[in-house]
């Protein structure tokens, strides 16, 4: 009797998982997951930015990053890692443009195309300026990013 009700505990958790996957509004996410990232960058971004773009992650979430962060890895506190690498660059920025280029989505994950440009002043004082186009791939667990990929050129 046992193994009936922890077999039927699971065909329910298994079953509102996937309804919930199969009613999450991939558009939506993108958009505002997209928008968040870009208010980070901005001349004038804020810790609320940050903790807004933060929202979106799992507490374990998995970064990697070339080449600054090759590993994707998820570790328990990933996000306060995400937290701590982010705040260093917070307002760094004189200019920073952003263009959403397109994205898809499949089960649980979402590739976004885009391109930005930056240029700003390191702590010492020089100048750098850059201009990407970057794949990021998310992998999403329970409507949270839990890895993302950053592919760039």
């Amino acid at each position: 009797m046992k193994k009936i009700v922890v077999a039927l505990v699971g065909l329910v958790a298994f079953y509102h998982a996937h309804v919930v996957a199969d009613n999450f509004d991939y558009d939506a996410f993108v958009k505002a997951y997209y928008q968040a990232q870009v208010a980070t960058q901005q001349p004038d971004a804020t810790k609320e930015d940050l903790e807004y773009y933060l929202s979106f992650l799992t507490e374990d979430v998995g970064n990697q990053h070339f080449p600054n962060a090759p590993d994707d890895s998820r570790e328990p506190d990933g996000k306060a890692l995400m937290r701590k690498g982010m705040s260093r660059y917070l307002g760094v920025h004189t200019e920073y443009k952003a263009e959403l280029i397109s994205y898809e989505v499949g089960y649980n994950a979402v590739v976004i195309k885009h391109k930005f440009a930056a240029r700003g002043k390191r702590a010492d004082g020089s100048e750098f300026s850059y201009a990407k186009t970057a794949l990021d791939v998310l992998e999403l667990e329970a409507g949270k990013v839990a890895i993302m990929r950053r592919y760039s050129k």
